[in-house]
């Protein structure tokens, strides 16, 4: 049997860095919220079974978008973090989903992914034993920097980037290869920045997959703007 598809947003953060008086997943983006502008990009996408949205218990926005009547989308209760949602959603699964299926987990605050670039990211690993992700080459000058990130600091080293990248989503991993690493990964007190971060603390090597720089992650209230254009440059098509 082929392996299915299942789509994981896990929503249930507050988007304090936003500074806004809801979460940022329900601010609005041109003509809707930018949760609304995410699912609808992934739900156009044909080989995807369901998605799988992780809210917040006292999430008071959902049920008053016309997507939360949508067949196709799940919802379950999220975490505390990020990470902690995103195994709640694999969880939520445990009774759908075999072992060698696909998982993709896509940050709702990143609305301006691709088709174009999900495909490649399907294509290009439909037949990988682990998985990958979506990035970008990093093309600025890299500085570590001795004083933390708030005000600044003494510049102590320039880093190589020949070799680093910026981590997007989706993340794409095999259902059992996420569970188990997530599972282990919390057990063993890792930093869980990302799934990635969980399959490479296993021994997994993932696969990088070159996506859009257009595949910007709202986090600051600036973001809202610029997300804004490059939706508005985006073509309407179909995979």
């Amino acid at each position: 049997m082929k392996p299915r598809y299942w789509v994981i947003i896990p929503a249930a953060g507050i988007g304090s860095r936003m500074q806004a008086d809801r979460p940022k997943q329900y601010l609005q983006l041109s003509d809707k919220t930018v949760i609304e502008h995410t699912l609808n990009k992934l739900l156009k996408y044909p080989c995807f079974n369901a998605l799988y949205v992780g809210l917040s218990s006292s999430d008071p926005y959902w049920k008053t978008l016309p997507l939360s009547q949508n067949e196709n989308i799940h919802t379950y209760e999220g975490g505390n973090e990020r990470v902690d949602t995103v195994l709640n959603g694999l969880r939520a699964l445990a009774d759908k989903a075999q072992p060698d299926d696909w998982v993709l987990v896509h940050d709702v605050a990143r609305p301006c992914v691709s088709l174009k670039d999900i495909e490649v990211l399907v294509r290009q690993l439909e037949g990988h034993p682990v998985g990958g992700i979506l990035g970008v080459p990093v093309t600025d000058t890299v500085k570590k920097v001795e004083g933390g990130q708030v005000g600044g600091g003494q510049i102590v080293e320039t880093i190589d980037r020949s070799t680093l990248w910026r981590a997007y989503t989706p993340q794409m991993f095999r259902y059992q290869t996420l569970l188990s690493a997530l599972e282990k990964g919390l057990n063993k007190g890792l930093a869980i920045t990302d799934e990635a971060s969980a399959i490479e603390a296993e021994g997994l090597t993932p696969e990088m997959v070159k996506g859009s720089v257009n595949n910007i992650k709202i986090t600051q209230p600036g973001d809202i703007e610029l997300a804004e254009f490059y939706l508005s440059k985006q073509e309407n098509i179909t995979v």
